[in-house]
């Protein structure tokens, strides 16, 4: 019964990530406008956005780029642009997409039955992930889902 209740667990998740992916706009950079809730622990979001950070870096290199970010202002933004300057990346939020071969980044963060639901945004590739929260941050509660464009 745990392994089916695992399962429909999962699958609701990822259905649910499939609407949220599809309810979001885009911006003049080809990418969805950057939200997260505020009330995401500072350790909650440092936890997620490093290891989102990390499996970036495995798709486009680390530091091998200049990212245009747009943060919200929130935990998550404030983290998330950290955890991009921690592997090396240069971080722009007010020029325009086009401008120096800039990779537009957007970010998603959202919660859904008890579970954080992130997703990283380029152009070029897009990577989610459910996490739990825990006493220490947030752990991985999902494995990585990788959509390569173009």
């Amino acid at each position: 019964m745990s392994d089916r209740r695992s399962c429909l667990s999962f699958l609701s998740l990822a259905v649910f990530a499939g609407f949220l992916a599809g309810c979001q706009s885009l911006d003049a950079g080809g990418v969805i406008a950057s939200s997260a809730p505020p009330e995401i622990s500072g350790r909650a979001a440092s936890a997620i956005a490093g290891d989102m950070v990390s499996r970036l870096a495995e798709q486009i290199g680390p530091g091998t780029a200049t990212i245009r970010l747009k943060p919200d202002g929130s935990p998550f933004g404030d983290a998330l642009e950290g955890a991009l300057k921690t592997w090396g990346y240069a971080i722009v939020t007010d020029q325009k997409p086009d401008e120096n071969k800039l990779i537009p980044l957007a970010y998603v963060i959202d919660s859904y039955d008890g579970h954080i639901l992130a997703r990283l945004s380029t152009t070029t590739v897009e990577l989610g992930r459910a996490y739990d929260v825990t006493p220490t941050g947030a752990a991985p509660a999902s494995p990585l889902s990788v959509m390569q464009r173009g």
